[in-house]
């Protein structure tokens, strides 16, 4: 699986690439994971009901495709993208979740931190608070989108939505249950080697 870096990009840039790639990908291309960060955004899952976004605060608001409601992206928070062949791999959909959500609970595991899934609600929990928000899309038997991972970011966009359409959920990130100087780099680079384990 070939990673990419991409720093800090536009999200609808980076989401037209996403499409791009998998419309163009053939049997022979390579899986990818890209990691970034976004500026703030809101982006809106095909099933996504306008009422979820709650006030505008003047945050973009961008309509995609993958499955779910709206969500929070900005900076602080790992975003990972994963590019995959899932019928290579012979891998089903549900099969991933679980995978990505595992390497959501490793990674934090060896930070310190007890994180669990909850039932029905795609993502990763610490205390009943959201810390991963995962949401994909599979065309042609291909994934794109994927998960984002809270780090050390400003929360208080999230008061302005209901998380991933549950009114009053709590969010939560690894700064605010291990204090300390996070490097979202640093985490990205931890994260992308427990995504390749779990996807082995």
């Amino acid at each position: 699986m070939i990673v990419r870096r991409l720093g800090r990009v536009d999200y609808a840039a980076t989401f037209a690439a996403m499409r791009d790639f998998t419309a163009t990908r053939d049997d022979d291309t390579p899986d990818e994971l890209w990691l970034c960060e976004h500026p703030p955004v809101f982006t809106q899952g095909l099933s996504g009901k306008p009422e979820h976004l709650l006030r505008d605060i003047g945050v973009p608001v961008v309509q995609i495709d993958r499955g779910g409601q709206i969500t929070y992206h900005g900076p602080g928070q790992v975003v990972a993208y994963l590019l995959l062949d899932l019928k290579r791999r012979e891998l089903k959909v549900r099969e991933l979740v679980r995978h990505i959500e595992q390497a959501v609970i490793d990674l934090l595991a060896g930070y310190g931190i007890a994180a669990e899934r909850l039932a029905g609600a795609p993502g990763v929990y610490v205390g009943g608070a959201k810390i991963a928000a995962l949401g994909l899309r599979i065309k042609h038997g291909c994934s794109y989108h994927g998960v984002s991972l809270n780090v050390a970011m400003d929360l208080a966009p999230y008061a302005a939505i209901n998380p991933c359409g549950y009114e009053g959920m709590a969010v939560t990130q690894i700064r605010d249950l291990v204090p300390g100087e996070w490097d979202t780099e640093r985490v990205g680079e931890a994260f992308a080697a427990k995504l390749e384990e779990e996807l082995q």
